[in-house]
């Protein structure tokens, strides 16, 4: 099999949330920095005309894709046959799904806009602060009440539900600040889950190699 490439950058979430797919069904791929200077300049809107990452690049079918939770999907489709984070049947196979959905229209975007008004934006507008970090409280919630009765978002193991959530929710301390997991202890339980888990310490190893070259360190 071609390596799959994998257009990336060293700090937004998104991308980091495929690679961790990528390496749960041990593919091969090769990853791509893009700085953001260029990510609404050609070449790279010939990839993805919309501008953002990640995009990929499949040579084993000759797709070319953008938005991540498409690429989760077409992943997942095309490569876990043996459905080791997926689901074959019902109702996994949706339920799965439905969390993946929740994950890009929810927990993504209000994770970001919240990191953004509080350590980017050029004035500081405390009520859009509160808006946001109050929706990363409020999908804790919803992942805290679940999680309180199963170990994972869906069936009895791993999925790329969880995957799929793990690459945003390990920047939330740094935005809401100290006691999270004292408040959703169940969410907290589960990512120290996540985290022991071989793929997710060699993305977090990558990223955080990624950054350091980034910032022009050793």
């Amino acid at each position: 099999m071609k390596p799959i490439v994998l257009y990336s950058h060293e700090i937004g979430p998104n991308p980091w949330k495929v690679a961790l797919i990528l390496e749960e069904l041990s593919l091969p791929y090769e990853t791509q920095f893009i700085d953001f200077t260029v990510v609404k300049q050609e070449p790279y809107t010939l990839i993805n005309p919309n501008g953002r990452i990640p995009a990929i690049q499949d040579p084993n079918t000759g797709i070319t894709l953008w938005e991540s939770g498409a690429i989760i999907e077409y992943i997942v489709e095309t490569y876990d046959k043996e459905h080791k984070i997926s689901f074959g049947s019902s109702p996994e196979k949706y339920l799965v799904k439905q969390w993946l959905f929740f994950q890009v229209s929810g927990q993504a975007p209000y994770y970001g806009q919240a990191g953004w008004f509080k350590r980017h934006h050029p004035e500081k507008v405390q009520s859009a602060i509160d808006r946001y970090v109050n929706e990363i409280l409020r999908v804790n919630g919803v992942m805290d009440k679940v999680l309180s009765t199963q170990d994972w978002l869906v069936g009895d193991k791993c999925s790329y539900a969880d995957l799929s959530f793990f690459a945003w929710q390990r920047w939330v301390p740094e935005i809401v600040g100290g006691g999270l997991y004292e408040r959703f202890p169940h969410v907290g339980a589960w990512f120290r889950r996540m985290e022991e888990r071989p793929a997710a310490q060699k993305v977090v190893a990558d990223q955080e190699r990624a950054i350091v070259a980034m910032e022009g360190g050793n």
